[in-house]
């Protein structure tokens, strides 16, 4: 008798074990999605995850036989320690097959080690310091880099006349090396940095770092500051000391200039040239579809930005991943599929670099125009094919 109980046991705990086989091969394909969602950079996180959605919405919620799952977690801000607990949390507890999100560098780098220790793909949808991929095997980034989107602005305005620049870009990494790229790149064409200040991440005053710039008297001025209420700020700032529309010529990258804001910016932005990636006035047929499918969405009140684009962009590739592996999420199968992928994004063709998993896309010089009554970014010149320049 005691001989059968154990075998029935033994059967029980086999088709138990039987079940959960099965159970685990129809499960769903969970991404766990850390952004800001709430705090200062709130609204930037809201187009992120408009990205999302609408890549969700347009390609269903089942690939390869698996649902795709969003797990969305809100790090309130800049706040490394609150994005590695929580992709500890998600990769730990919720078993999610991929990290995603990522507004903000610090926050990114808080997760790589994370990622790592796991051998959990990560999809970086904005945060810009080249340095990030450099941190995890598991990074691949659907975004940008401030180094990629820099050089060219500063190329372009050595070609163009302009001598004397002085820089104003926040205190993190993007900021840092967005000023790095853009002295190194106009200084090796001949122009000479007159001045340069960083501004706090956190609430700066922008008055006294403006009043520093117009006491220089350069002939122009690059800006970064990240996408948000800063660049309106800041362009306040710049209007009430007499610097906007006086003849200095205003450079920045094109998160200064984000379509999502720039109608809050008003006349002040007039006449900024801007470099990027993304543009939501681009001329292309992807871009307007794009366009078309997320008004329809969100509402003709909001455009699409370079935030946008990035979730929705990020969130292909995660799609494409379970494709090709056909819903069975293998951690280093997947980074070889998304080493060297490559399609065509409402921003224009894009591919991931296989050796550096970092971007390669078309950088736009545009410059801030009323078309039809509205501030638009309206692009003149480009450079295609850019690599992050902060590697090798």
């Amino acid at each position: 008798m005691e001989k059968l109980v154990r075998r029935a046991l033994g059967l029980a705990a086999l088709a138990l074990m039987l079940g959960a086989g099965a159970a685990q091969a129809q499960d769903s394909i969970k991404v766990g999605l850390i952004l800001e969602y709430t705090g200062p950079f709130a609204n930037n996180s809201q187009e992120i995850d408009n990205g999302v959605k609408l890549y969700m919405a347009q390609h269903g919620d089942t690939v390869a036989g698996k649902k795709i799952e969003i797990i969305r977690r809100d790090t309130t801000g800049a706040a490394p320690d609150v994005a590695k607990r929580l992709a500890q949390e998600l990769v730990t507890r919720d078993k999610v097959r991929f990290l995603a999100g990522f507004g903000l560098t610090p926050n990114a780098l808080a997760a790589a080690d994370v990622a790592t220790e796991a051998k959990v793909p990560m999809i970086i949808m904005n945060a810009a310091t080249s340095i990030i991929t450099t941190k995890s095997p598991y990074i691949a980034r659907f975004s940008f880099t401030l180094p990629q989107v820099t050089m060219p602005m500063a190329e372009w305005a050595a070609k163009n006349g302009i001598k004397q620049v002085y820089i104003l870009v926040s205190d993190y990494g993007p900021g840092h090396d967005a000023e790095a790229a853009f002295e190194k790149a106009f200084t090796t064409a001949g122009g000479t940095i007159v001045g340069k200040v960083a501004t706090p991440l956190a609430n700066p005053d922008f008055s006294v770092y403006v009043q520093k710039i117009k006491d220089a008297k350069p002939q122009a001025v690059f800006l970064f500051v990240p996408s948000g209420q800063q660049p309106t700020a800041l362009l306040k700032a710049m209007a009430e000391q007499g610097l906007t529309g006086s003849g200095l010529k205003i450079l920045a990258t094109g998160d200064v200039t984000d379509d999502m804001t720039l109608h809050i910016e008003g006349d002040a932005a007039l006449g900024m040239i801007t470099s990027h990636h993304y543009s939501y006035a681009h001329d292309s047929a992807a871009n307007k579809a794009f366009v078309k499918a997320y008004t329809e969405a969100f509402g003709p009140s909001l455009r699409p930005d370079f935030l946008a684009v990035g979730g929705y962009d990020g969130m292909a590739a995660i799609y494409k991943v379970a494709e090709a592996l056909k819903g069975e999420i293998d951690s280093d199968k997947a980074m070889a599929v998304l080493k060297g992928m490559s399609f065509e994004s409402p921003r224009g063709p894009i591919e991931i670099d296989p050796a550096t998993r970092d971007i390669v896309q078309t950088v736009y010089i545009r410059r801030v125009e009323k078309v039809g009554g509205d501030l638009v970014n309206v692009e003149f010149d480009k450079v295609e094919h850019v690599k992050d320049p902060g590697k090798p």
